[in-house]
């Protein structure tokens, strides 16, 4: 009887378990039938626009795993699903909109249970995570779509990789970071941004109101609102010791002076104390205005490569400043002089291979009719008192012309056929020292005669060529390691007078960039004026009049 007992009890429980089987299989076959359905309907999009391309692309994904899920199972969501449906939704903390990403349909659908919600479920986060690790790893934009002056090329990430990486069973916390920018310089702009959306939260800082420009040792009602103002950045630290002891709050004290002089060097200002015109400008830009402003330049920074080379030059039009970084350690950094507004210096990434000691100057033609034209009119001898030389053409084999045997009477912007070039010396337009980085833009550093400019806190006044303060010292450190180089040898060709060619052994990287936000090793944050527009542009297409969906 006992026999028969437990043969019994052991076929209800096969039983039991081949209905459990039976009812999981149908459960998985009407999950993935809903699935298929869903994809070759189209119905997934970010809020109106559909991710054709993606959806495509995600369709052929699941076919070809029979349309197993990822993230869901038919009892629900899986801890993996929550996990990233919370990441999408804090596609903020890195500058992005959730709802690229489907965010808000994606929380409203982690409770469902039925076949048809968690196929749309299983959908959408595919789609999500996929645009997501495009967006963080190459930007939201193309940049030449945003700004044409923007040569820089953003290393596409393959959305089949971030499906694949997935279906390995990557943890979702480490699949998303894979993509997002690993410098260090993304991840301190990161955390400002959490930073500053706080200070916005509690109501930010105060306006200054306008009026006379803010001395030292000045009495002015307007210092307890500039006192207020330096704090909430902490240039002012809360705790001065002169107004807590019972001082005049109103009087411009030293501890005020010295926070306005650090306000003014994080913001790329003349560095004298005085809340003049221009320091007043940079007070009162609110702080949503500079949250959007570290929004622009975090987008910036997922165009910019993070396989930097162990050396490497960055120039930064928007703070005039060029630094060599070696082993991610500045080690030279000299002001610069950029192109005029009107003479925008582009954004590029190139190799410089050779610099030049005394070199020529090949006066563009746009200089040469535009601007030199009706100087050698007025005064043919112009040519000689700046030493110019007047040659038939741009060929190797272009011979000199005489400038007494020109009527230059007849010589208008159209028909001049000449090409100038200046010689090696002190007036020379080069300085003594050019580095050349070969592009397609004719773009390049060198010196100049023209020192004074580099005193102005807004140093753009070249033709696009970019002029360096400290040339010789550059040229020391670009060739560094290179036998016969040091600061001496450089100094004595240059004073030679010859014009010499010196070949770099090891190329050396150069990238032209457009920066007005970033964050200093030490938590500095900076800021600087949008002298080209480009914040402008990139403001329009990056924060402006939302279009739902993917614009890649």
């Amino acid at each position: 009887m006992h026999r028969i007992a437990a043969w019994r009890a052991a076929t209800a429980a096969l039983a039991a378990s081949l209905l459990v089987l039976t009812v999981s299989a149908a459960a998985e076959n009407d999950l993935a039938t809903e699935l298929r359905d869903f994809l070759e309907r189209g119905a997934v999009d970010a809020g109106g626009e559909a991710y054709e391309t993606d959806l495509v692309l995600l369709t052929g994904f699941y076919e070809a795993r029979g349309m197993a899920p990822l993230w869901v199972t038919p009892a629900g969501v899986t801890a993996n699903g929550r996990a990233l449906a919370a990441a999408l939704s804090a596609a903020r903390d890195d500058g992005l909109d959730p709802d690229d990403y489907g965010a808000a349909a994606n929380v409203a659908l982690l409770g469902a249970t039925s076949p048809a919600l968690l196929a749309e479920l299983e959908a959408r986060l595919s789609l999500g995570l996929m645009g997501f690790a495009q967006d963080l790893g190459a930007g939201r934009l193309q940049p030449s779509e945003v700004d044409p002056e923007l040569f820089v090329y953003p290393q596409d990430v393959d959305p089949a990789e971030v499906l694949a990486a997935a279906a390995a069973g990557d943890e979702v916390a480490a699949l998303i970071e894979r993509y997002r920018p690993a410098h260090p310089t993304y991840r301190r702009l990161r955390a400002t941004l959490t930073g500053y959306r706080a200070l916005a939260r509690v109501g930010g800082w105060p306006r200054v109101p306008t009026g006379p420009t803010l001395k030292p040792g000045m009495a002015d009602p307007r210092v307890a609102a500039l006192r207020a103002r330096l704090r909430a950045e902490r240039d002012l630290v809360s705790d001065d010791d002169a107004v807590e002891a019972g001082g005049d709050p109103a009087l411009y004290d030293p501890a005020l002076e010295t926070a306005v002089r650090r306000f003014q060097g994080r913001h790329g200002l003349e560095v004298d104390g005085l809340v003049g015109p221009a320091t007043l400008k940079a007070l009162n830009v609110s702080v949503a205005g500079r949250v959007d402003q570290i929004l622009l330049n975090m987008e910036r920074r997922r165009w910019m490569p993070d396989d930097l080379p162990a050396r490497y030059i960055q120039v930064n039009l928007a703070d005039f400043a060029l630094k060599l970084v070696t082993a991610e350690r500045t080690v030279f950094v000299s002001r610069v002089v950029v192109g005029r507004p009107y003479h925008r210096t582009p954004v590029f990434l190139e190799e410089m291979t050779y610099l030049v000691v005394n070199p020529y100057w090949n006066v563009p033609n746009s200089i040469a009719r535009k601007e030199l034209l009706p100087k050698i009119k007025a005064d043919p001898g112009y040519l000689a008192a700046h030493n110019y030389d007047l040659l038939d053409g741009w060929s190797a084999e272009a011979r000199h012309v005489d400038p007494q045997n020109v009527d230059w009477s007849a010589m208008t912007a159209r028909n001049f056929p000449y090409r100038l070039r200046q010689g090696p010396g002190e007036g020379n337009a080069l300085g003594r020292l050019k580095f050349m980085f070969p592009n397609r833009f004719s773009v390049y550093i060198h010196d100049t005669p023209a020192r004074s400019l580099f005193s102005r806190p807004n140093r753009a006044f070249s033709h696009g060529c970019i002029r360096v303060e400290q040339p010789s010292a550059l040229a020391t450190v670009v060739l560094e390691g290179q036998d016969g180089w040091t600061l001496d040898d450089v100094e004595a060709q240059i004073d030679s007078g010859e014009r010499r060619i010196v070949r770099l052994d090891r190329p050396l990287m150069v990238g032209i960039t457009y920066l007005t936000a970033w964050v200093n090793k030490d938590g500095t944050v900076h800021f600087r004026n949008d002298v080209y527009g480009r914040d402008a542009r990139l403001a329009e297409a990056l924060l402006g009049p939302r279009v739902r969906g993917r614009r890649r």
